[in-house]
C-alpha cells in the first residue's frame, strides 16, 4: 500500500506539502473537500491547493505562514476554516524539521469536517437555554414575593405572609430539585455516578415513594404488591431506586390522567429481578416517541417538568444493570415497565 492509499484509508482528508511547499500529496478526501483534483494538484504551490479562508479573508498559508515560523514550533493546533463553498473543517498541522537548526522539509495538513462540532456547540447552546429557562422560573416567583414582604411587610396579614413564604419555600424546593438533577446528569454522562448498593426491600421503598406522593397530590394512586416480602429483595443503591420511583409515579402523576397504579412483583420471564410497572390513564407515549423519552430535555405536552426525569430513570437503571421499557397500559394511557436485578449480577 503506497502512501496515496494510505492517506485515502483515514477518516480525514490530508495534505502534504515538501520543503518548497510544492504538494506532494492529496488524499481523495481532502480533494473532494477543497474542490481540486488530488493528481493534477501534484507539484503546484500549498497556498494554491489548499483554498481555505478565515472570517477575515486570510487564507491559512498567510494565516500560519508554516515555512516562516520559528524553529520551535512544531505545528498549529486545531482551528476552524472556510472551504470554497463555505463549510466549516477542522483543521490541524505539523511542521517537520530533520533538526532545530534545519528548515521545514514537509508540512502536513488534516482536514475534518465541522458539523460534528457544530452540532455539539448547538447541544451546548441548547443545554444553556433550557437550563436558564427551568431555573428562571422559580427564581421569578422567589424574587416577586421577596420583593413584596419587603415592600409590604406592614400591610400583609399573617395568613398572607405564610401564603407568600409556602410559596417562596415551594419554589425554593423546586430549584433545588433542578439543581439535584443536572448534578445527576452530569454524573450519568461522565460515568462519575457513584453507587452504594446493598441489599433492599423493594417494598418498603416503593410504598415510602407512594405515600409521599399521595400526600402532595389530590390524583388517586393505587400500589398493588404481588409478591412476598422475600422475593421482593433488591440489589440497589436504596436512594437511587427511591429516586427512580419517585421520578416515575411523579410524572405519570404530572402527565397523566386518572388513577395512576404502582405494581410490584417478580418479573414472570425473569425471577432474578423485581418488575415495578407505573400506569397511567392519559394519552400515553407513541411508539415512535419512545425512544425520545429517555434523552435529556425530551418534554412532550404542556403539563411542565424539567425533562430530565427519565433520563434519569434511564441511567439509574441502567448503572444497576437494570432495564426500562415504554408500553401500552390495558386502558389506555403509558405503562413504564422498569426491571431491577434482586442480586448483585457483577458477582
Amino acid at each position: 500500500m503506497d502512501a496515496r492509499e494510505l492517506a485515502d484509508a483515514l477518516p480525514d482528508g490530508v495534505v502534504v506539502a515538501d520543503a518548497d511547499g510544492a504538494v506532494v500529496l492529496v488524499s481523495g478526501l481532502a480533494g473532494r473537500m477543497l474542490g481540486v483534483d488530488p493528481v493534477a494538484s501534484l507539484g503546484k504551490p500549498l497556498g494554491d491547493v489548499l483554498t481555505l479562508s478565515n472570517t477575515e479573508g486570510q487564507t491559512w498559508a498567510e494565516a500560519n505562514r508554516p515555512y516562516d515560523t520559528l524553529r520551535t514550533v512544531t505545528g498549529t493546533p486545531e482551528q476552524a476554516w472556510l472551504l470554497p463553498d463555505g463549510t466549516e473543517v477542522l483543521v490541524v498541522s505539523t511542521i517537520r524539521r530533520p533538526s532545530l537548526d534545519a528548515d521545514v522539509d514537509q508540512v502536513s495538513i488534516s482536514l475534518r469536517s465541522g458539523r460534528g462540532r457544530k452540532r455539539l456547540d448547538r447541544e451546548r447552546s441548547d443545554l444553556v437555554a433550557t437550563v436558564a429557562h427551568e431555573l428562571r422560573s422559580p427564581l421569578t416567583g422567589v424574587k416577586g414575593f421577596v420583593q413584596a414582604l419587603l415592600n409590604r411587610w406592614d400591610r400583609l396579614n399573617d395568613d398572607q405572609k405564610k401564603l407568600m413564604l409556602k410559596t417562596v419555600a415551594s419554589d425554593s424546593d423546586r430549584l433545588s430539585r433542578l439543581i439535584a438533577e443536572l448534578l445527576d446528569v452530569a454524573r450519568i454522562d461522565t460515568g462519575r455516578l457513584q453507587l452504594y448498593p446493598r441489599a433492599s426491600d423493594a417494598t418498603v421503598l416503593v410504598t415510602r415513594v407512594v405515600e409521599s406522593v399521595r400526600s402532595a397530590t389530590s390524583r388517586p394512586i393505587e400500589l398493588d404488591v404481588s409478591a412476598g416480602e422475600d422475593e421482593l429483595e433488591i440489589h440497589a443503591d436504596p436512594d437511587k431506586f427511591t429516586q427512580v420511583v419517585t421520578n416515575l409515579v411523579e410524572n405519570a402523576v404530572r402527565h397523566g390522567d386518572g388513577v395512576v397504579t404502582v405494581s410490584l412483583g417478580v418479573r414472570p420471564d425473569d425471577p432474578d429481578q423485581v418488575l415495578l410497572v407505573v400506569e397511567d390513564r392519559g394519552e400515553g407515549i407513541p411508539a415512535e416517541l419512545r425512544q425520545r423519552v429517555f434523552t435529556k430535555f425530551w418534554k412532550h405536552g404542556a403539563r411542565g417538568g424539567s425533562g430530565l426525569g427519565l433520563y434519569i430513570v434511564g441511567g439509574l437503571t441502567r448503572a444497576h444493570s437494570g432495564s426500562v421499557a415504554i408500553a401500552d397500559a390495558d386502558g389506555g394511557g403509558a405503562r413504564i415497565e422498569v426491571g431491577w436485578p434482586r442480586t448483585d449480577s457483577s458477582a
